[in-house]
């Protein structure tokens, strides 16, 4: 990113999975400058606003629709405001930001975006785990089961899941019973599981367990809502081979 970051007119903001000091300097500036604030109040902390200028009008898009949305946005650039649109984690993830986009484009109105943490991320951290293990798993899988959103039918989880690589699932742990039933088509019933809900916050929950018990613990613990499901061998590797990026014997252009 170039220049002031406030030079757009519409800033998309990733303001990250929950805690405040997940925001990046750019997203922290942008919401402190910001004259309109536009944030999705059902998942974003609302403590990464809270250094907003005192005279800045907050929107929480929670309960507004597409059209509401550019409305406040249009009203806004008529006034030659600076608008932050507040997202969870990183905007391109599930973030609705392309039909936003798509709807500005239409008004020729500048936007630009901030990248932020993903709760995929910080659902690693707090499972203390690398992703990408040598020779367990080298690809990430970043998806969501059908829901009232339709998929493509190659991208189902039981086509997924034979893949075997490492699966992380956004929106999937209040229909947590179908999407074991489809995870188990490709991954053995002992393949381990873990459930973090709302990942970096004051009260984070953790869930970890195998393919054949994971529901009933998940359907105990009252987790519907706000959790990331991660599945692969990752979470329990037992021994594993060192990669070649820290190897003795491991030559290149860095270490002779």
């Amino acid at each position: 990113m170039n220049g002031d970051i406030m030079e757009g007119k519409v800033i998309f903001i990733g303001a990250g999975p929950g805690d405040p000091e997940l925001l990046t300097i750019a997203a922290y500036k942008s919401i402190k400058n910001a004259d309109i604030i536009i944030y999705a109040g059902s998942l974003v902390n609302k403590e990464v606003l809270k250094d907003r200028k005192k005279d800045a009008k907050v929107y929480n898009s929670a309960s507004l629709d597409l059209n509401e949305i550019i409305g406040i946005i249009e009203e806004g650039i008529a006034d030659d405001k600076v608008i932050a649109r507040v997202h969870t984690g990183d905007p391109s993830i599930y973030g609705a930001i392309g039909e936003q986009i798509r709807e500005l484009k239409k008004r020729n109105i500048e936007y630009k975006i901030i990248p932020g943490v993903s709760s995929v991320f910080a659902t690693a951290a707090a499972l203390e785990v690398e992703l990408t293990l040598p020779e367990i798993s080298q690809t990430v899988i970043i998806t969501r089961p059908e829901g009232r959103t339709p998929k493509p039918e190659k991208e189902s989880l039981a086509s997924l899941s034979k893949h075997q690589g490492t699966m992380c699932i956004f929106l999937g742990v209040g229909m947590i019973e179908k999407v074991v039933e489809e995870l188990k088509e490709g991954y053995s019933e002992n393949t381990p599981i873990a459930i973090v809900k709302k990942a970096s916050w004051d009260d984070q929950e953790i869930i970890r367990g195998n393919l054949n018990n994971i529901a009933k613990k998940v359907k105990d613990a009252n987790i519907t809502k706000t959790a990331m499901i991660v599945v692969g061998d990752i979470l329990e590797p037992g021994d594993f081979k060192a990669s070649k990026l820290y190897d003795s014997d491991f030559k290149h252009e860095y270490r002779k």
